[in-house]
């Protein structure tokens, strides 16, 4: 009997599906543009995630040494920096390798050169690069680099300047933007799963009016409100799966035609192979709010203006 009560409900269900054929397509095409809206969302904050973790690997803590200092306590202290959670990676830069990176960065500037070769003495000292896990990490470690309790006097003695202070505003800003942003997109995949739940509850108010005699007369012969609802949740999980597939056909051509744009201006993030490559969470993503504001919204529609 609980057989085939379901497959009663799923016949009638695409019965009310196939048989309002203009209802069925303006719902689709209406749950379709929100889910667009949805995808478009999950690119945006796609490329300016991309666009973050650029800016996070130029923007680094700097550890300049002594002209004196010793390179096995310079190695010592970049063991425990790479020793703490908070860091992803330490690059160490001898005195040799600084002076021959400054000496290519000002090759066509004939007095510094000059200058270099009347000290005679390499100026520059050591310097170790270290890169955060989060921009939020970066005072932490600055703390680390500048307490006595962390390193011995002696290492400390050998550390000519952190430039952390020089780089606080920076690190400050992007870890509230960072922040900011991902706030941002999920108060805006609620505010759009919400609108796509009322578009779709609307249209189906829509097909219960065009379906009043026929509810009427099930509930007449002894329909139980699970039958008489049934067959509207179905129809509702259709529009959005219809809606989804829909969406995620057209994402295709939009990326293809995006991609080569947005790996221009967004640090290297081309849409078409994002979207090739994280195909299975856009479905995920895509049906799963198609199915859910479809099924969702259907038995709203039915439960607050049928009353059953």
């Amino acid at each position: 009997m609980f057989w085939t009560n379901v497959k009663r409900i799923l016949r009638t269900g695409w019965q009310h599906f196939m048989r309002n054929a203009f209802v069925s397509l303006s719902a689709v095409l209406i749950m379709s543009v929100t889910l667009l809206t949805i995808g478009a969302v999950a690119f945006t904050l796609a490329l300016l995630d991309g666009s973050l973790r650029e800016i996070e690997r130029k923007i680094d803590l700097t550890v300049s040494f002594t002209t004196v200092a010793p390179e096995n306590e310079i190695l010592e202290i970049k063991s425990a920096l790479e020793s703490l959670p908070e860091v992803a990676s330490v690059l160490y830069t001898t005195r040799e390798q600084a002076l021959d990176a400054f000496r290519a960065r000002n090759q066509n500037d004939s007095l510094i050169l000059q200058a270099l070769n009347e000290i005679g003495d390499n100026p520059l000292g050591a310097t170790l690069s270290v890169r955060a896990k989060n921009p939020s990490f970066y005072e932490s470690i600055a703390k680390f680099l500048a307490s006595d309790t962390a390193l011995s006097p002696a290492k400390l003695s050998v550390i000519e300047r952190v430039n952390y202070e020089d780089n606080r505003a920076v690190f400050e800003r992007l870890s509230r933007f960072v922040s900011s942003a991902k706030q941002l997109g999920v108060a805006v995949s609620v505010i759009l799963g919400l609108i796509s739940v009322l578009i779709a509850f609307n249209t189906v108010r829509l097909i219960i009016y065009i379906s009043r005699d026929e509810i009427a007369v099930m509930r007449l012969v002894g329909a139980t409100s699970r039958f008489v609802r049934g067959p509207f949740v179905i129809s509702g999980i259709l529009y959005g799966l219809v809606a989804a597939a829909l969406t995620l056909t057209l994402f295709f051509p939009l990326t293809y035609y995006l991609g080569d744009a947005t790996e221009q201006f967004f640090s290297g993030v081309n849409l078409f192979h994002y979207y090739n490559t994280n195909f299975f969470e856009f479905l995920a993503l895509i049906g799963g709010s198609g199915l859910i504001a479809g099924a969702l919204s259907s038995w709203l529609a039915v439960r607050k203006y049928l009353n059953v």
